[in-house]
């Protein structure tokens, strides 16, 4: 047990230690901020559009349709709509190509980013829009509707239809109140009653992140080792148990090092922004014995795919061999996170009823399913059948490590099982 616990502080502070690693946990927070703030910032430090409207039609929709378009802007960047520049001296397409190239003269003299040309008589409309951003139709989904509105409001009027009272008739909704008999207190469901699921899903996403990673991080640990033949000299010292068992607990250890930092910090933030939200959630882990139920799954899941993991990377000179033998694994990790939010939406269905007995996805569906409060009997049948498979996993695995790093050359499917199995 010591050579154990020696082995995973050896694994654990070899990571924890280096600069990179803190450095980089850190960050990740300021990414996930940024990656949310971003596409805010991007449209306020955008230049404005700068548009003009050309009205063939006769209807005389131009300064209605810009009004619209200047009153509600785009995103956050405010259109200006110019005046219909002067066609001198060449057809209105080539007039309209130097505007958008060359810009327009005159007092506003700025490159048009689009140009809308409307056509038409009666209620036969044609909108030919012209825009320099190829990529982005927002601009011009707007003028769209902006148009699409003011023909409708000028054919109501036709008809004799008062628009604001057929405003005042859209805007009529009946108040909602969804109830139901999983609810507390008078059977009115609420955020709070709302949160188990998503709770849920938060901890299979977790639990897959946490294996991911602590994955990754062991099969580079392992190729490592034994490429540079550390693992022989550990073998001398230590049981195969041991040491497979604490490099596994190691990384385990760095993992929820990482993980333990990020929920701080964004358990922070919530407290902060919303304390009505996070001491919901604090109350969903803390009630029915959640906390302990995803406890036994992440462990569990985490013990099954880490031992996985460290067998196959100590078969492994690089990770261009490993990269062979994980893409079977890779494709089993992507089937759950396909079925998670319809574990949340449908818990009951039979085809997810079936999967959760699947013992490579027991973990992710039966941690997402937690909140629907599935039958007893599903839990304990599907949770002593993945501790059966953990343990059938772990004892194979062991025999695998051993055989790994003391093999040398390139092993094929047929000489891994021999391996395995002790034949040669």
């Amino acid at each position: 047990m010591t050579r154990l616990l020696r082995i995973a502080a050896r694994e654990y502070g070899a990571y924890v230690r280096t600069a990179g690693f803190w450095l980089s946990m850190l960050m990740m927070p300021a990414i996930a901020a940024l990656s949310f703030g971003a596409p805010a910032w991007f449209e306020k430090s955008a230049p404005a559009p700068v548009m003009t409207i050309i009205d063939h039609s006769d209807g005389g929709y131009a300064d209605s349709v810009g009004r619209h378009i200047e009153a509600s802007g785009a995103g956050s960047s405010k259109i200006t709509v110019l005046p219909p520049p002067a066609v001198t001296g060449a057809t209105e397409d080539a007039a309209i190509r130097r505007w958008m190239t060359d810009g327009v003269s005159g007092p506003d003299s700025r490159v048009l980013t689009a140009v809308a040309v409307i056509r038409g008589t009666g209620e036969a409309i044609r909108l030919d829009f012209w825009s320099n951003n190829l990529a982005d139709r927002s601009l011009e989904r707007q003028v769209s509707a902006a148009l699409a509105d003011e023909m409708q409001a000028r054919k109501l009027a036709t008809l004799g239809v008062d628009q604001a009272r057929l405003k005042a008739a859209q805007a009529l909704e009946p108040t909602v109140a969804s109830f139901s008999p999983k609810a507390a207190s008078d059977g009115k469901v609420s955020l709070r009653d709302r949160l188990p699921g998503i709770v849920g899903f938060g901890a299979a996403m977790l639990l897959w992140m946490m294996i991911l990673t602590g994955a990754g991080i062991l099969l580079n640990s392992v190729i490592e080792e034994k490429s540079s033949r550390v693992l022989e000299v550990l073998l001398a010292s230590a049981s195969v148990p041991e040491i497979m068992f604490g490099k596994i607990l190691g990384v385990a250890g760095v993992t929820l090092t990482v993980l333990a930092v990020w929920a701080s910090v964004g358990g922070t933030v919530l407290a902060v922004a919303n304390p009505g939200i996070a001491a919901d959630v604090f109350a969903v882990l803390t009630s029915n014995g959640l906390i302990f139920y995803f406890l036994f799954y992440l462990v569990g899941g985490y013990l099954m795919y880490a031992a996985i993991f460290t067998a196959i990377g100590s078969f492994c000179e690089t990770t261009r061999e490993a990269q062979t033998l994980l893409g079977p694994i890779m494709a089993l990790l992507t089937i759950p996170v396909i079925f998670l939010p319809q574990a949340i939406r449908r818990p009951d269905a039979p085809l997810l009823e079936t999967l959760s007995w699947f013992p490579p996805f027991t973990p992710f569906l039966m941690t997402a399913r937690a909140a629907s409060a599935p039958p007893l009997w599903q839990v304990l049948g599907t949770g002593l059948l993945m501790a059966a498979t953990v343990a059938v996993v772990v004892w194979v695995a062991g025999r695998a490590f051993r055989a790994g790093a003391l093999s040398t050359g390139k092993i094929d499917l047929k000489g891994l099982v021999l391996r395995i199995r002790g034949g040669a």
